[in-house]
């Protein structure tokens, strides 16, 4: 009875698992659980003192060990344009000040090859009807909202708006009744009255509507250096280039994630425009809804142009209100994923700073507080920093002999 006990207690494996520890000399398992009531272990003679031994001769490193570090500084053949918003009374407009952006000769914050020349830029958007805002954002600017112009002159007083980003959506031909170009121009008259900071008009995306308005706001607003947007290739490109460079405007070139797209429209906004009155935008899509994609283009996009492709070279604009189009940004959900009044800001701050990386030079805007992380961690990773002194650096490594 015993010997068959034992013989029972023994595990049988199949001939193919055991050909495979042939030649093998040692084995480790992971993830076993192994239950028994006794168990032995022998030892060969002299064993477990020689254990001590080496146990005891280990000791403890008081440092680490020195290696040499060299930074990886690389210089690229290519530099992207300088471009200007925004024209002072010396510069033949009426703003307070001009923005410049662009001017990189390295990837974004890469501070060890080359400093930023000139810090991202946020714009705040204002919209010239009402549209559906989330109350997240609309609780920063209450009654200001119900006309463009107190909207404006809000975002630059209370919130140090760097830009205004003017959205002409009432000229839509969708709408019962569209604002006229007329109408429309004098809208952007008023506000570049009430504030003096650089602006970007928009229109509604309807490539005729839109081209018939700005050919009237370009010539209402010469000199001030508005920045148009947007020319795509749907518009009569020529007129639409020949208007901005005749008013002394910049265009803002949109293709919508395609960077022949994005090649073709600067290549042909070139014919007729100096490459200091471009920018372009290869269009945002939110966090989680295709930001990573957005992100390879864009990242694409200003490494060519820094190797040299001059139909890349354009400084990059990305409207990143778009995150607010994401049901988690403003839509009421489970508890997990948080209030939507912090919500929606992450969600529009964390699509920015994600562009921010790819080497965006503009951003659109909507919540202050978006804006405001935003900023300030442009402005930080701007910086030119030297060597770490060693010494102050924590000591995060830690281990047991």
């Amino acid at each position: 009875m015993p010997e068959r006990a034992e013989k029972d207690s023994q595990i049988k494996l199949p001939p193919e698992l055991l050909d495979l520890f042939t030649g093998v000399d040692d084995l480790e398992l992971e993830d076993v659980d192994i239950e028994v009531d006794e168990l032995e272990f022998a030892y060969q003679s002299g064993f477990l003192p020689a254990i001590k031994r080496m146990v005891a001769a280990k000791s403890r490193p008081k440092s680490l060990l020195d290696a040499p570090f060299a930074l990886p500084i690389q210089k690229y053949p290519g530099q992207i344009v300088e471009v200007t918003i925004g024209a002072t009374k010396s510069q033949g407009g009426t703003r307070g000040s001009s923005i410049t952006i662009g001017g990189e000769k390295s990837p974004a914050f890469y501070t060890f090859e080359n400093p930023t020349p000139n810090s991202p830029i946020i714009s705040l958007d204002v919209f010239d009807q009402k549209v559906p805002i989330p109350k997240a954002v609309r609780t920063n600017f209450n009654d200001a909202m119900e006309d463009p112009i107190s909207w404006a002159k809000f975002a630059v007083d209370k919130f140090g708006a760097q830009m205004i980003t003017l959205h002409l959506v009432s000229i839509d031909p969708l709408n019962p009744k569209p604002s006229t170009p007329a109408e429309a121009a004098k809208t952007v008259e008023d506000i570049l009255q009430a504030v003096d900071v650089p602006l970007v008009v928009g229109g509604c995306g309807d490539p005729q509507k839109d081209l018939a308005v700005f050919e009237k706001v370009t010539a209402a607003a010469e000199g001030e250096r508005l920045l148009i947007s947007t020319v795509t290739l749907d518009m009569d490109i020529e007129k639409s280039a020949k208007l901005i460079k005749k008013y002394g405007h910049v265009a803002l070139a949109f293709s919508p994630m395609d960077l022949n797209q994005a090649r073709e429209l600067n290549r042909r906004l070139l014919e007729y425009l100096p490459k200091e009155q471009i920018i372009m935008d290869t269009t945002t899509a939110a966090l989680g809804y295709g930001l990573d994609y957005a992100y390879t283009i864009m990242e694409r996009a200003r490494l060519a142009g820094l190797m040299g492709d001059p139909e890349l070279q354009q400084p990059m604009s990305s409207g990143t209100t778009n995150a607010w189009a994401a049901r988690e940004a403003w839509q009421k959900m489970d508890p997990q994923w948080g209030a939507r009044e912090l919500r929606g800001p992450l969600w529009e701050a964390v699509t920015g700073l994600t562009l921010l990386l790819a080497g965006v030079d503009l951003f659109m805007m909507l919540h202050p507080a978006a804006v405001r992380t935003l900023r300030n961690t442009a402005q930080r990773l701007a910086e030119k920093r030297g060597t770490a002194d060693a010494a102050k650096v924590a000591d995060w490594v830690s281990a047991k002999f």
